[in-house]
């Protein structure tokens, strides 16, 4: 068996070797920051609501089973929440509460009714 020689020339970063040639770009330690917004604009702007918040409003409101079409009509009708650009929001909301479901048992807000129904879960605030 042959013993592998390490080679003594040091190797050299593209940085290093750009820096040398003085093509690099100098970056600064620190970068200057923006000012910091005042309480009052953050204040000002409301907070959006998420799709899960929303559908648990709705279904705490109307206190019947729903399917997730019928919970994305309901919660544009009434504001809350509106799919950006989505095609589908019906199935993304579906998949989340059953995440939600199957992540916390009986302290989600949302219960399995049958198939394709949801309803709020008054004991899982």
């Amino acid at each position: 068996m042959s013993k592998k020689t390490r080679s003594t020339k040091k190797k050299v970063g593209k940085v290093a070797t750009a820096a040398k040639r003085g093509t690099a770009d100098v970056k600064p330690d620190k970068v200057a920051k923006a000012p910091a917004k005042k309480q009052a604009e953050k204040d000002a702007k409301p907070k959006r609501i998420s799709a899960l918040d929303a559908a648990a409003q709705v279904l705490q409101k109307s206190g019947k089973s729903m399917t997730s079409k019928a919970l994305i009509a309901a919660m544009a009708e009434q504001n809350l929440w509106k799919s950006a650009a989505g095609k589908t929001p019906h199935a993304t909301l579906y998949a989340a509460m059953l995440r939600e479901i199957s992540a916390k048992g009986e302290k989600a807000r949302f219960k399995k009714v049958d198939r394709g129904l949801f309803a709020f879960n008054a004991e899982g605030k």
